[in-house]
């Protein structure tokens, strides 16, 4: 396939104000296209907005929203569109984790976590593909994860959530081939990003963290020739054999092992 040409396009980045999506921000703009920042943090995002407006000439603007809430992702799209701006690549990186025993973490925080990680992924795709395929063209990339490689004992609701994306996205991948619409799931393991201090728990971060620029540039190249998921990184590459190779319960005990909380 061809590399994808960003120029002009319109991109709607999730969790754009900082980490992996900051950085889809930067690289696109780099490359000639528009941006739609959607964040909770709205201050962050609008000096983003005008910092890549002004170095690279190109549109930025800034959708404040919390994707945890019903109905969000569909009002993030209406303003979109509003803007005469619809998406004409979607990066779907707005994501959060918790860790610990199930029945001990919070039930609402767990419930929000399925919200941001799937329900508003799943409802900005459906909003945003029929115009990437009334114009023949477009981009779907959905931030997945390493976790959804395997069950994870106690980041049970991450790991999860990060299946349902690897399996969603696939699944798109395989309906729109030939339609002119990619489909990718990024699989990034531990990155140097804010993402652990959310999580609170340095033991979730397995592995030596990668630059979010790298996992930005696998990303992109991976769109462009054409693949369904990538996991970035060849150490995590390497790992993610280890579940198509060894028995389940194995597999099981060896990320439990790695994953326990460390006062537990």
């Amino acid at each position: 396939m061809l590399p994808y040409d960003y120029t002009n396009q319109t991109v709607l980045i999730t969790g754009a104000s900082s980490g992996i999506g900051r950085v889809f921000a930067q690289t696109l703009a780099a490359r000639g296209a528009h941006l739609l920042l959607l964040a909770r943090s709205g201050a962050v995002l609008d000096g983003l907005a005008r910092e890549l407006s002004q170095r690279h000439g190109i549109r930025a603007h800034a959708l404040v929203a919390d994707l945890g809430l019903p109905g969000a992702a569909q009002d993030a799209h209406a303003q979109a569109c509003a803007l005469g701006m619809p998406p004409d690549v979607l990066i779907n990186n707005a994501g959060f984790a918790t860790h610990g025993r199930f029945e001990s973490i919070d039930l609402a925080r767990q419930a929000a976590e399925v919200t941001v990680n799937c329900t508003a992924l799943m409802e900005l795709t459906h909003c945003a593909l029929p115009h990437m395929l009334a114009q023949g063209r477009g981009a779907v990339i959905n931030v997945a994860s390493t976790a959804a490689l395997q069950p994870d004992p106690y980041m049970a609701i991450y790991g999860a959530s990060k299946a349902f994306v690897l399996s969603f996205s696939e699944a798109l991948w395989a309906e729109n081939r030939g339609s002119g619409v990619r489909v990718l799931a990024l699989c990034p393991g531990a990155t140097d990003t804010a993402f652990f201090d959310v999580v609170a728990a340095p033991e979730a971060a397995v592995g030596k963290r990668m630059a979010p620029q790298a996992v930005v540039a696998e990303a992109l190249r991976a769109l462009d020739r054409g693949r369904s998921s990538h996991v970035a990184g060849r150490p995590n590459r390497l790992l993610a054999w280890l579940p198509r190779l060894l028995p389940r319960q194995t597999v099981l005990g060896i990320v439990e092992g790695m994953l326990k909380p460390k006062t537990a």
